[in-house]
């Protein structure tokens, strides 16, 4: 009975996982978790990540200005660019939950469902604050310190959702420096990370033809002219006609020459 009790209780855990790709076990895991944010809100949610420091505390709210965030995304102080705003924390709200995978003290693992921030307040005067939750912040903190060295400058050049992403995950992949790294997955792992999930949860698939040209295509045309002395080669892996995932393997050029 016991062996019956516990095979149901793997199946429950393997039903979960399947509602999000990819669990966040360490800081870096933290870009792929949110594939199905748009690029928008993408780069407010880099913008709340600055705040955070090396002396930074885990009880630490942080306090930001709408008008900053639309200055810093070159965008003029309107009503509707305001709503814009209130909508992309909105979204962030509701849209960055967090499985988070460890083991108790007893060696079983344990499967945490969180949410990424613990409240956004919105003051009537513009001020926003907000404090990422207990569960999340430890992530949050490790990734701002050993991964994300790319200043915002560089994060507001990037125009494309899915070039972000693609950033994101090379910065994670080589510990924050931007180097030569190879980035690999299965297929599914990969359009988690670019795709995210619905409304209900459920992952979100493309077929791969359309996946490959459309995502990380445009990912790659758009990184490769903003690092014109980066090599980007993305390979195919595949079994028999199938495609089961991709590696992409990216090369720092050094060379005196203009590329």
């Amino acid at each position: 009975m016991a062996n019956t009790i516990n095979k149901k209780q793997n199946l429950a855990m393997q039903a979960l996982l399947k509602r999000q790709d990819y669990l966040v076990t360490q800081g870096n895991d933290l870009p792929r978790a949110f594939g199905n944010l748009t690029s928008f809100e993408h780069k407010v949610l880099d913008y709340c990540f600055s705040f955070v420091k090396s002396d930074s505390k885990l009880e630490e709210a942080f306090n930001v200005s709408t008008s900053d965030i639309l200055h810093h995304l070159g965008l003029s102080s309107q009503g509707k660019n305001y709503r814009r705003v209130g909508e992309a924390f909105k979204r962030l709200n509701e849209q960055t939950a967090l499985y988070l995978s460890f083991k108790n003290q007893g060696g079983k693992v344990v499967l945490r469902m969180a949410q990424l921030f613990e409240y956004i307040d919105f003051v009537e005067d513009g001020a926003i604050h907000f404090k990422f939750s207990r569960p999340a912040a430890p992530y949050v903190f490790q990734l701002r310190k050993n991964f994300y060295s790319f200043h915002l400058s560089e994060l507001a050049n990037v125009r494309s959702k899915y070039a972000l992403t693609m950033m994101k995950l090379w910065n994670a992949n080589s510990n924050g420096k931007l180097e030569s790294t190879s980035i690999k997955g299965s297929i599914a792992d990969w359009q988690s990370w670019f795709l995210g999930s619905n409304s209900h949860g459920d992952p979100i698939h493309w077929q791969s033809g359309r996946f490959k040209q459309k995502v990380l295509g445009t990912a790659i045309s758009e990184l490769g002219k903003l690092y014109p002395q980066t090599l980007f080669t993305l390979m195919t892996n595949k079994q028999g006609r199938a495609v089961t995932g991709y590696q992409l393997d990216i090369t720092n050029i050094h060379t005196s020459l203009k590329l």
